[in-house]
């Protein structure tokens, strides 16, 4: 058995603060803890800082209510040579009835980073479980699938000049 920590669970009690202005909680402070968690669980699994690169497929499925307990679950589910991929799972409660409801699932990619500010080695993901080993499946997919529109992307847009400009340059 691996001594890799390659899970992060959560719970956060959402408080008014946290509120847009139809009383339920900004997608914004949502975003800002998911990135919390994801970052925590990264940084746990690397033993070392580590910086968000991506954000993929956020869905706000449900609401959540000002008052709810949210659940956060978090699992390193591919490593690549620097990166990772960080899935997050979201669960609210509400505290009354005591009812669960999936609202968001997302997958953030992490770097992991050295004192000096660049990119190191992420430990190698050790695969124990079937379970592991179907979110390493689907955590590769979903990267094949970002190169390749990152590669249609650019071909599509290789005749626009001021689209790939860089900001310093206009």
């Amino acid at each position: 058995m691996s001594d890799q920590e390659k899970s992060l669970y959560m719970t956060i009690l959402m408080t008014p603060d946290m509120a847009n202005f139809s009383g339920k909680v900004h997608g914004g402070a949502l975003l800002k803890l998911l990135d919390q968690v994801a970052f925590a669980c990264a940084a746990r699994y690397c033993k070392s800082y580590v910086v968000t690169l991506s954000l993929d497929q956020v869905i706000f499925k449900n609401p959540i209510n000002v008052g709810e307990l949210v659940s956060f679950r978090a699992n390193v589910n591919y490593v690549g040579s620097s990166s990772l991929e960080v899935g997050v799972k979201v669960f609210a409660e509400d505290l009354r009835t005591k009812k669960k409801r999936h609202t968001n699932s997302c997958y953030f990619t992490m770097v992991a980073m050295g004192e000096d500010g660049k990119s190191i080695k992420a430990p190698p993901l050790e695969l124990e479980t079937e379970f592991e080993r179907k979110l390493y499946e689907a955590a590769l997919m979903r990267k094949k699938m970002r190169e390749e529109i990152a590669r249609r992307n650019k071909e599509i847009t290789a005749g626009i000049e001021d689209y790939n400009k860089d900001v310093t340059e206009a």
